[in-house]
């Protein structure tokens, strides 16, 4: 019984003597949800900052619409309005800003101590820390998609794609959220405080937005603009977003993106996010294995 109480054996053995490694994976399924559910539980308690972020990407969407809605619809190649152009650029703007802050919850558990009380915790595995902020993250992001994409409805972008389009752009959105996520949950293990975190994330949202084709098409920028934005992963992001927003019949061949080096099409923009994912993770993956052991 001694053995079967031990915390560390807790992943090898149940208190009925059982193999533990269903248990383990059941274990770990309900630490994920139990911190999860806390980071719900905060949010519900205090919704200002997603209620914030919706409103700005909301403004944006509306202001931008407002300011580029006389110009040539060949300015944008579209057939429709700026609006329709715009809207992929808001809702990626949107998810890019929420995963962008996956940090900021974890440094703040550092520094008041709530952290450490977990890593002491009989944890299965403390991975989990890190899949419940991930999922938290994809969560809100693709409530804040749906709300923006309404909303670009009401306004006149009309959403071409159909259900298999928008579950395209569900895992578009998740894919780029995984990875961005990623690297600020890394950040947050690596920056000495809240502070240097806030600043990280003031200096890497705008100019990464406007280094992307979020707001104007990648034929309208210079050439050295063109070869930034066709290495952010934002554009690969946007763009099959944008494709499916104005396309009624389209496949995963078709091309969306015409970087300075090539056409990408829409299953080689999902293969770049899936890979910016695993970048990040590697990247991120050894910091977070030294600051959890």
């Amino acid at each position: 019984m001694a053995n079967s109480l031990n915390p560390g054996n807790s992943a090898s053995l149940t208190l009925d003597g059982t193999s533990g490694g269903a248990s383990a994976l059941s274990q770990f399924r309900q630490e994920t949800f139990a911190l999860t559910r806390r980071l719900f539980i905060q949010l519900g308690r205090r919704p200002s900052a997603f209620v914030g972020s919706v409103i700005q990407s909301l403004l944006w969407l509306l202001l931008f619409s407002a300011l580029f809605a006389q110009a040539p619809k060949s300015t944008f190649g579209i057939e429709g309005g700026y609006i329709e152009f715009l809207a992929a650029g808001i809702i990626v703007f949107a998810a890019f800003g929420g995963a962008l802050n996956a940090g900021v919850p974890l440094i703040f558990d550092r520094e008041f101590g709530f952290l450490n009380r977990l890593l002491v915790a009989p944890l299965v595995s403390r991975t989990s820390i890190v899949v419940a902020s991930a999922l938290f993250i994809v969560s809100t992001t693709l409530v804040q998609a749906a709300i923006i994409g309404g909303v670009s409805f009401l306004m006149g972008a009309h959403f071409a794609g159909g259900l298999e389009g928008g579950l395209i752009v569900a895992l578009v959105v998740t894919l780029l959220v995984f990875g961005i996520a990623a690297l600020s949950m890394g950040l947050a293990f690596v920056l000495p405080g809240h502070i240097e975190m806030l600043a990280a994330v003031f200096v890497i949202n705008l100019p990464l937005i406007f280094a992307s084709t979020a707001l104007a098409p990648m034929h309208f920028m210079p050439l050295w603009l063109q070869v930034v934005a066709s290495l952010n992963p934002l554009t690969y992001a946007i763009e099959p977003i944008r494709h499916l927003f104005i396309h009624a019949q389209w496949s995963l061949g078709d091309a969306v993106l015409a970087a300075p080096w090539g056409t990408v099409n829409l299953l080689g923009c999902v293969l770049v996010l899936f890979g910016f994912d695993v970048v990040a993770f590697l990247l991120v993956g050894s910091v977070l294995k030294k600051k959890l052991s």
